[in-house]
């Protein structure tokens, strides 16, 4: 306990951060106990009511409870978007390791098929992705992780090229280690902290990503509470009644800056320097 409370007091940003961010985890978890109302309940004589005690964020033009459906997006958007840093990370790492240790064909293939990705604007790219294999929250995380991954397997490789020709990986080596010891025993500790942090940072991305997506008309679909989709609904109200925007897009802003910030205070902790 004593240890925790230095380690707290010693990092006192990444501590508030972390706080903030699994305040937001609990509140996708604990989402159905936390809403007043069922997020898909229509009541369609309460459609587009003003803030009030009975609905603090509103209603939309359906009559659902906008606090209960920003809640219950939090479990939809948050969710989809630790799957997808998940998923982008694993896949990355694994593909950028192999380049970078094994060389050669392996090195080539991978790293073309990156420039490929990295030669189209993201977030179109996705788009088209998405076009083709049909709208839906599913589809959109995948296309996203379609072009996604090549961040993490580029830090992956250049990590993997300043660490595969030290002297403990040709000791390693001379020892008789297997190619998959050296794998696992040397180079993924030296990587994973570095991916851990653009990780967590990445949260934050892809949240936006994934509402982008979602407020085009690519992702989540109705009648799923999610922000993206939350924001699409209430354009056409954004004079008569902006909270239908508002409050769907500080749930935004909230999120990420908090995920941001986090993986800011959590590569501070980790630089060696600032041992």
């Amino acid at each position: 306990m004593k240890q925790a409370g230095v380690f707290l007091k010693k990092n006192k940003s990444f501590a508030v951060f972390a706080a903030l961010a699994l305040a937001i985890v609990a509140v996708a978890v604990f989402a159905p106990w936390i809403a007043p109302y069922d997020p898909y309940e229509a009541v369609m004589t309460d459609a587009v009511q003003a803030p009030s005690a009975a609905h603090w964020f509103g209603t939309d033009k359906l009559g659902r409870d906008l606090f209960s459906r920003v809640i219950f997006g939090t479990r939809t958007s948050l969710a989809a978007a630790l799957f997808l840093v998940a998923v982008i990370s694993v896949f990355g790492t694994m593909a950028g390791v192999a380049a970078g240790y094994f060389g050669g064909m392996v090195d080539s293939v991978i790293m073309r098929i990156s420039d490929m990705m990295i030669a189209f604007p993201g977030m179109v790219l996705a788009i088209a992705v998405a076009g083709i294999m049909g709208a839906g929250i599913v589809n959109g995380v995948i296309a996203i992780a379609i072009v996604s991954w090549t961040k993490y397997a580029r830090l992956a490789r250049s990590l993997v090229l300043k660490m595969k020709n030290r002297d403990f990986v040709a000791a390693a080596r001379l020892t008789g280690s297997t190619t998959w010891h050296i794998l696992w025993r040397y180079m993924l500790p030296n990587v994973i902290p570095t991916l851990i942090v653009t990780g967590a940072t990445d949260i934050g991305t892809m949240i936006l990503e994934l509402a982008g997506l979602s407020f085009l008309g690519f992702g989540a679909q109705p009648p799923v509470p999610e922000w993206g989709l939350m924001l699409n609904e209430g354009r056409a109200y954004m004079q008569t009644a902006p909270w239908l925007m508002l409050f769907p897009g500080l749930a935004i802003v909230l999120v990420v800056v908090v995920f941001n910030l986090l993986g800011d205070s959590l590569r501070d902790m980790l630089d060696p320097r600032n041992e």
